[in-house]
């Protein structure tokens, strides 16, 4: 029968220790330029978080990145913007939503981060956490489309996120977020993005190995080596 080819799982792999010590690596993106950008301080709260809760954050600020495909990847945003998701072990994606939608600013950055690096997958595996802000009524548009994207990038979108509706009642002057039942629910996304991370980092290779991958793979080393040997 056929099943009897198929692999078995690894338990020791898949429930050995990480081997790992420095925090864990967490990117953020927002999608807003604006100088009071609500979508900013809602990323900043939620690294103010991370940071509290152990982790090494980074922010990237898409002033400057070109519109993807109107410029060259060795762009210097483009280099960092890339440069930071292989770094990272998790990211948080956070969007107001215009038109319904995520916005140009946030797309654009996620299209500029490649399926593939050469050999490197920058998004594979990570665990990725979505956030969204509305001027008006709560809304999940853009969350809904951010956690599309991630799936299509082979990250790990984990089950909780975060919308913010009427933002510009949320925050205070200074761009802290004000204490409310929403900034518990930023507190519980982002500790559920720190469980995830410590349990899937240094694993998370082996839970996105793919049968029908590897069986691709031998095929076609396969047919190089009969290749070579005519």
């Amino acid at each position: 029968m056929r099943e009897d080819l198929l692999p078995s799982i690894d338990q020791e792999r898949l429930f050995a220790s990480d081997g790992l010590s420095h925090p864990p690596r967490v990117l953020l993106l927002y999608g807003s330029l604006r100088e009071r950008s609500y979508s900013r301080f809602l990323t900043q709260e939620a690294a103010r978080l991370l940071s509290r809760f152990g982790a090494e954050t980074r922010i990237f600020d898409p002033s400057g990145l070109p519109l993807p495909d109107d410029a060259d990847a060795d762009h210097p945003k483009v280099r960092e913007l890339r440069d930071l998701c292989t770094w990272s072990e998790a990211q948080v994606w956070c969007s107001p939503e215009r038109h319904g939608a995520m916005t140009g600013i946030m797309k654009a950055q996620i299209d500029w981060i490649p399926l593939s690096l050469g050999a490197v997958r920058p998004t594979q595996g990570k665990v990725l956490a979505v956030m969204q802000v509305s001027g008006g009524s709560q809304s999940f548009n853009a969350v809904n489309q951010m956690r599309i994207l991630g799936r299509w990038m082979r990250m790990v979108t984990i089950p909780n996120q975060s919308s913010v509706p009427k933002a510009f009642l949320e925050f205070e002057e200074d761009g802290r977020m004000k204490p409310s039942s929403l900034y518990d629910r930023v507190v519980d996304v982002m500790e559920e993005l720190m469980k995830f991370t410590l349990l899937l980092r240094g694993r998370s290779d082996y839970l996105v190995d793919r049968y029908s991958e590897r069986k691709e793979s031998a095929a076609e080393l396969s047919a190089r080596v009969n290749q070579r040997s005519i």
